[in-house]
C-alpha cells in the first residue's frame, strides 16, 4: 500500500466533557504538527508525583480535518498509527473507528466504511495518561500517523517479510514473503515480482510468482532467492539491502513496496556464546526510554537518530528498550548505524504497578500487542532478542510460568529467527516470601514504596537474595522458557549458573552502572554470560533523581529515593537529556577497553563537609573541569580514569602525585589537589614510560556565546531537526562550567524552535520558552524546519555578544510535504 505521512493539518486540546461544553465552557483547540508529547508543555505540580517528574495526567484530544478524494471510493484505506500515549479512541466523522489501550504499540485502523469519499472528513483522536507508569511517558499522538491506500489487489500493511534462512560467506538464501489482499468479489491471479538491491542499487537477485487470491481475502508468495557473495549486516558492518515487491495483475502494477533488510546469521550457545556471521560478540548495551530528553515523548527521526549515533560514539554497541517497544525510527537508526538490539514488550503482565497501568488491559491484548512488535521488528537486522517482560513479579510462580511459556511460544510462533529473554529480578520474584519472612520476623509492614526502595539498599543484598536456593527454586521455570536468561541486577548468578544449568546462557539485563568493571569482567571471562545493559545509557524523564548525588549534613539525615521538586530526570544515564557525555561514560569506554587515554573527573566543590551518599544507580558527583572561580587554594579531588599501570597528575608543569591504577584498582586513581588555575594533566604510564595523556584547561577572560548547528543539512519536514548546542566559553573553546547565566533564542525564517534546554536534571525553567539557563556552561536549542529556506538563529545572553546562525533547509521528500506553517508541539 502507499504510505503518506499523515502529521500535517492536526489541533489539540485538553479533553472537554460535552455536557460541559453545552453549558458553555469551551476549551479552544489549537494547531500543532506531530508527532507531538501533549504533557512536557504543562505547568509541573511540585505535590505531584516524583516518578513522573512532576508533571500531571491528563485527556487529550486531536483532530483533523481532510478532503478524501472520490477515488477513495474503489480503494483500501488505513491510517496508521506507530504510538498513542495512551488508551486511544480513534473516531471517524463521528464513528468509533478504532481503539488501542496500549501506548507503545503500533495499530491500524481501517478507514474504508467510515470516510466520505469526495468531501471533507473529520478524524478525532482521543488519549489520557494518569497514574498508569513507573516513568514519564508523555501523552497524545507522539509518533508518527500514516495514510495508507491501496487498489482492490495491495500488499497488506506490513505484508512484506524478509528473512535470511541460509547465510555463507559465497551465498545466501534471502526468502521474501508477500502477502497479497484481495478486496474484490471475485478471485484474482496475479504476479509478485521480487527484486533485491545492494546498497549501491545494483541488482543482487530477483524473482516472479503467480498467485491466485480469493475474493475478500488474502495470499502468501512466498519466494527463495539466491544472493551470491553477500555483504553481511553486522553492528561493526552495517549493510542494508533493498526488497522490493510489485504486484501485476492484468499488465499493470496495482501495488508496490519496499523494505530495507540485513543479511546476517544469529547462533547461540554456552560454549561460544552469542555469535553474529561466524563471530563471537559481547553486549556492552545500553538500557534506554523512550523519551528524547527536552523534547519529551515527542519521535522525531533525527533525534533517534542523534541518540544512536551518540550511543555508539560512547562505545555502547547494543540497546535494550526499557520497557516497551521502540519506534521505527529508532529501529531504522539502528540498522543504518549498527546497533544490535534487544526490543522490550511490557513492564507488567497481571499484577499492577501503578493504579491503574497495562495490567489492566493484558489479558485481553498481549497477543495482539506481541504481534504488533515483531510486525514492525521483523525487517530489522538489529533486532536479535525479544524481551517478553521487566521485572514482572509473577516469574516467581507457576501462574508466572504459564504466562510466560505463552508469551515465549507467541513469539516464536511469530518470528523464529531470533531469540527470547525476559528480564528477571530475583528479589522482586520472591517478593512475597521476603514480606512474609519480614512479618514472621516481626519487622513491620512494607512501607509502600515499591521495589525500587527495596533495591537502593546494598547491592550486595540484593546479590545475596539473587544467589539464595529459593531465588534459584522459584525463577527455574520462568528461566527455562528462555533462549537466553535475562537478568536484572543479578550477577550473583553469572559463574553458580554454569554449574547449576549448564547450557543456561545469560545477559546482565539491567546493572548498575557504578559496578560495570566488575560485570563486565564476568561478561568476558564467561561465555556463556553475552553481555551487560546498564541503567542507564542516556539519562531519561522521571524516576527522579535515582542517581543523584545526596549530601547529609548530619546523623539525623537520611537518603531518600526520589528527588523533590523541582527535579525531572533519573540522572543516571551516562549522557545526559541533551547528548552530553557524563564521567561514567568515559569510565565505561576505558572498561570496555576501547579508550587509551585516560580521563579526568573533578568533584564538585562545596560539600567538603558532608557525608556523600552513593545511591545504586548514581556516579560521583563530578565533571571534567578545572574552572572554579572562588575557590583558589582550597583542596579539590580529582578522579582519574584509565587501564594503565600507573598515571601521574601534572598542574601546570609541576608534578602533583602518581599512584597505581588500571584493572586492579577498578580502572580508578584519586587525588586532592589544591586548586589553581591554568592546566590540569593526567599521563598514563604504561610499563614504566609515559604513555597517553588527557588534559583540562581553566577557562579565561569573559565568557562568550559559542553556537554551531550539528551537521547535515535538515529536509523542511515534520520529522526533521536541526540541533543547535550553545556554550559559554571563551576564546579557546574551553567552557565556563561555573558561570551558568539565561540564553534566549529567537528563530525565524523556515523554522520554529521546537526546544530549548539542558542537561540539568533540576531545571528551573521549562522546555518550551524561548529562555533558559546554561547547565555547567552548556545548552542545547532544537528547531523544527517548516519549509524550504534559510533558517535564522538568534542566541543572547547578558554580558555576551549575541550570535546569529543561519541553516538552509532542503527541501522535502515527496512523502514528507513541507508546511507553510507549523506550531512547536
Amino acid at each position: 500500500m502507499k504510505r503518506t505521512r499523515f502529521n500535517d493539518g492536526w489541533q489539540f486540546r485538553e479533553k472537554v466533557n460535552p455536557f460541559a461544553e453545552l453549558a458553555g465552557a469551551s476549551t479552544p483547540y489549537q494547531d500543532v504538527a506531530l508527532p507531538h508529547d501533549a504533557t512536557i508543555g504543562r505547568d509541573r505540580d511540585p505535590q505531584g508525583e516524583p516518578a513522573v517528574a512532576y508533571f500531571p495526567g491528563g485527556a487529550y484530544q486531536y483532530r483533523k480535518t481532510f478532503h478524501a478524494p472520490a477515488d477513495f471510493a474503489t480503494k483500501r484505506v488505513v491510517l496508521g498509527f506507530e504510538g498513542v500515549y495512551r488508551d486511544a479512541m480513534v473516531y471517524i466523522n463521528g464513528d468509533l473507528a478504532g481503539r488501542r489501550p496500549n501506548g507503545y504499540s503500533a495499530f491500524s485502523v481501517n478507514a474504508d466504511q467510515f470516510l466520505r469519499p469526495g468531501e471533507e472528513n473529520e478524524i478525532i483522536v482521543e488519549a489520557r495518561a494518569n497514574q498508569d507508569s513507573r516513568w514519564y511517558t508523555g501523552a497524545g499522538i507522539y509518533r508518527d500517523v500514516w495514510l495508507l491506500t491501496g487498489e482492490g489487489v495491495h500488499v497488506t500493511v506490513d505484508g512484506l517479510r524478509v528473512t535470511t534462512p541460509d547465510v555463507e560467506a559465497e551465498g545466501a538464501i534471502v526468502e521474501v514473503a508477500t502477502t497479497v489482499e484481495n478486496a474484490g468479489i471475485r478471485p484474482q491471479t496475479v504476479e509478485v515480482r521480487v527484486a533485491l538491491t545492494d546498497p549501491q542499487g545494483a541488482a543482487a537477485a530477483s524473482g516472479v510468482a503467480v498467485v491466485t487470491v480469493p475474493a475478500r481475502a488474502s495470499a502468501v508468495s512466498r519466494q527463495r532467492l539466491y544472493v551470491p557473495t553477500p555483504a553481511l549486516w553486522s553492528a561493526e558492518s552495517p549493510t542494508l539491502y533493498t526488497a522490493t515487491a510489485e504486484i501485476i495483475a492484468d499488465e499493470q502494477a496495482t501495488d508496490v513496496v519496499s523494505t530495507h533488510f540485513g543479511i546476517r546469521r544469529l547462533q547461540l550457545d554456552p560454549v561460544h556464546g552469542l555469535r553474529v556471521n561466524g563471530r563471537s560478540v559481547k553486549l556492552r548495551g545500553a538500557c534506554i526510554h523512550h523519551d528524547n530528553g527536552i523534547l519529551g515523548s515527542a519521535t522525531f527521526a533525527a533525534a533517534e537518530e542523534r541518540r544512536i549515533r551518540l550511543l555508539k560514539e560512547a562505545g555502547f554497541n547494543a540497546i535494550r528498550s526499557a520497557h516497551n517497544p521502540m519506534s521505527s525510527a529508532l529501529l531504522d537508526a539502528c540498522d543504518r548505524l549498527g546497533m544490535y538490539v534487544m526490543d522490550e514488550t511490557f513492564d507488567m503482565w497481571t499484577s499492577t504497578k501503578t493504579a491503574y497501568d497495562y495490567a489492566l488491559n493484558f489479558a485481553e491484548w498481549w497477543e495482539r500487542d506481541v504481534a504488533a512488535m515483531v510486525a514492525k521488528d521483523f525487517n530489522h537486522p538489529c533486532v536479535i532478542m525479544y524481551s517478553i517482560g521487566n521485572e514482572i513479579p509473577e516469574t516467581g510462580s507457576p501462574t508466572g510460568g504459564v504466562i510466560g511459556r505463552n508469551l515465549a511460544e507467541k513469539v516464536r510462533e511469530l518470528d523464529p529467527t531470533r531469540f527470547v529473554t525476559n528480564a528477571v529480578n530475583g528479589m522482586l520474584a520472591v517478593i512475597d516470601d521476603l514480606k512474609r519472612m519480614s512479618a514472621e520476623r516481626g519487622a513491620g509492614a512494607d512501607d509502600g514504596a515499591g521495589i525500587n526502595t527495596l533495591m537502593s539498599g546494598p547491592g550486595e543484598f540484593m546479590n545475596m537474595i539473587g544467589a539464595s536456593p529459593l531465588v534459584t527454586e522459584r525463577t527455574a521455570e520462568s528461566f527455562g522458557v528462555l533462549d537466553v536468561a535475562g537478568m536484572n541486577y543479578l550477577d550473583s548468578r553469572y559463574v553458580m549458573d554454569q554449574e547449576l544449568f549448564p547450557n543456561r546462557i545469560i545477559v546482565g539485563t539491567e546493572t548498575f552502572p557504578a559496578h560495570i568493571d566488575h560485570n563486565w569482567r564476568l561478561v568476558r571471562e564467561n561465555p556463556h554470560v553475552i553481555g551487560d545493559f546498564t541503567w542507564t545509557g542516556w539519562d531519561y524523564l522521571g524516576e527522579v533523581g535515582i542517581g543523584r548525588p545526596q549530601y547529609l549534613t548530619g546523623e539525623s539525615d537520611a537518603p531518600s529515593f526520589a528527588g523533590p521538586f523541582p527535579w525531572i530526570a533519573a540522572w543516571c544515564g551516562d549522557i545526559d537529556l541533551t547528548g552530553d557525555r557524563r564521567p561514567a561514560s568515559y569510565y565505561r569506554e576505558i572498561v570496555f577497553g576501547l579508550r587509551s587515554a585516560p580521563y579526568i573527573a573533578v568533584h564538585r566543590p562545596g560539600h567538603e563537609h558532608d557525608t556523600f551518599h552513593a545511591g545504586p544507580w548514581s556516579w560521583s558527583d563530578s565533571i571534567a573541569s578545572w574552572t572554579w572561580a572562588g575557590h583558589e587554594g582550597r583542596p579539590l579531588t580529582v578522579e582519574i580514569y584509565t587501564d594503565a599501570d600507573e598515571v601521574e597528575l601534572r598542574l601546570n608543569d609541576r608534578p602533583i602525585a602518581r599512584a597505581a591504577a588500571g584493572a586492579a584498582n577498578r580502572y580508578k586513581a584519586e587525588f586532592i589537589v589544591n586548586y589553581e588555575p591554568g592546566e590540569l594533566v593526567a599521563v598514563a604510564y604504561r610499563d614504566g614510560a609515559p604513555a597517553e595523556r588527557h588534559s583540562l584547561r581553566t577557562a579565561s577572560g569573559s565568557p562568550e556565546l559559542t553556537v554551531s548547528a550539528e551537521s547535515g543539512a535538515p529536509r523542511g519536514n515534520l520529522s526533521d531537526l536541526v540541533f543547535v548546542p550553545v556554550s559559554l566559553s571563551d576564546s579557546d573553546g574551553n567552557v565556563f562550567t561555573d558561570a551558568d547565566g539565561i540564553i534566549t533564542v529567537d528563530v525565524t525564517g523556515a523554522g520554529v524552535l521546537q526546544a530549548l534546554g539542558s542537561g540539568n536534571p533540576a531545571p528551573e525553567h521549562t522546555y518550551r520558552t524561548a529562555s533558559h539557563r546554561t547547565f555547567d556552561g552548556r545548552a542545547l536549542a532544537i528547531i523544527r524546519p517548516t519549509g524550504a529556506g534559510p533558517i535564522t538563529v538568534h542566541v543572547s545572553a547578558s554580558g555576551c555578544a549575541p550570535v546569529t546562525l543561519t541553516v538552509q533547509s532542503e527541501p522535502a521528500r515527496g512523502d514528507e510535504p513541507a508546511l507553510e506553517s507549523v506550531v512547536a508541539g
